[in-house]
């Protein structure tokens, strides 16, 4: 299938017509990537699960720069939800998200079916020991080996030469570096900032559940954030010290409940006591029934 659209050129006043590749399974997305590779093209991946905002396009912007060619994959991933989550009702916008892809220039979609990803008497799966743990891990037991199931999968289809990840899912993106050197995967991981919106909250498919009066608690996530960054400059680094701080903000409305206010090594996700050293701090919340995640780095 070919999705024809338009796409800006070079000038900001121009645009060209784009054809964009879509396809659904993996012979048809193996057999370009092959024909990719014997041309001598490197390509581009962007593995996602759709309903795509601007976080999404920023990452789709950063492969198009890192690849001759760039494919996008959109797939709700069934084994990376708990029994009790939101797979449902989970966001999608096919027709949105193609659009918005040919808009970036997106050379091809890979939309696989549950059938094509883990087909009937599928029973091997990815884990990553000790990353897959802590934060999320702790009250989403078997979310990391869907993550890491379905990644691994997703680079042996399309595979791609570099794939780009956002930070606002940090332990995913620690759980994918790692999983890539431990299976000597060849595919470079790259990791692109937080997008947020004009008020701080980091953007996310699930903000499309928030109500306006949850989505304006939601910003105490980013306002505590900060308080943990103006308090670091101050030269406060005992991490209990600052975390009861956050806490304190984050708790300031009753809409919002924490789930966890870490302080982590970035690579080992292991707690730290001070912040003396790289470390993550890494909130989980509760807006309403909205589970809502965002983190700083801090060097």
């Amino acid at each position: 299938m070919v999705f024809i659209g338009k796409t800006k050129d070079q000038s900001p006043n121009s645009a060209s017509i784009h054809a964009m590749d879509i396809f659904k399974t993996t012979d048809e997305m193996r057999t370009w990537s092959t024909r990719q590779r014997h041309e001598g093209l490197d390509i581009a991946f962007v593995p996602t699960m759709g309903a795509l905002h601007q976080g999404h396009l920023s990452l789709l912007r950063e492969g198009r720069k890192r690849g001759d060619r760039l494919v996008l994959s959109i797939y709700v991933n069934p084994t990376q939800f708990g029994p009790t989550e939101d797979l449902g009702k989970y966001p999608r916008d096919l027709d949105g998200d193609l659009k918005k892809a040919c808009d970036e220039g997106v050379d091809v979609v890979f939309l696989p079916s549950d059938q094509v990803m883990y087909p009937h008497g599928y029973t091997t799966y990815v884990t990553v020991e000790d990353l897959d743990k802590p934060l999320c891990g702790m009250t989403r037991p078997t979310h990391f080996r869907g993550v890491a199931t379905v990644v691994a999968k997703l680079f042996n289809i399309v595979a791609p030469d570099v794939a780009v990840f956002g930070e606002k899912d940090f332990q995913q993106l620690t759980l994918i570096r790692r999983m890539v050197r431990d299976l000597d995967l060849p595919v470079e991981i790259v990791g692109c900032p937080i997008v947020r919106e004009p008020d701080g909250l980091a953007m996310s498919s699930r903000n499309a559940y928030l109500s306006p009066t949850e989505r304006e608690a939601a910003c105490s996530l980013f306002r505590s954030l900060n308080i943990a960054k103006a308090m670091v400059d101050d030269g406060i680094i005992d991490a209990g010290e600052i975390i009861k701080e956050v806490r304190a903000t984050i708790e300031t409305t009753k809409l919002v409940r924490i789930d966890y206010v870490k302080l982590v090594d970035p690579d080992t996700l292991k707690d730290q006591p001070v912040f003396g050293t790289p470390a993550l701090l890494a909130i989980a919340a509760f807006v309403g029934k909205t589970r809502l995640i965002d983190n700083r780095l801090f060097p």
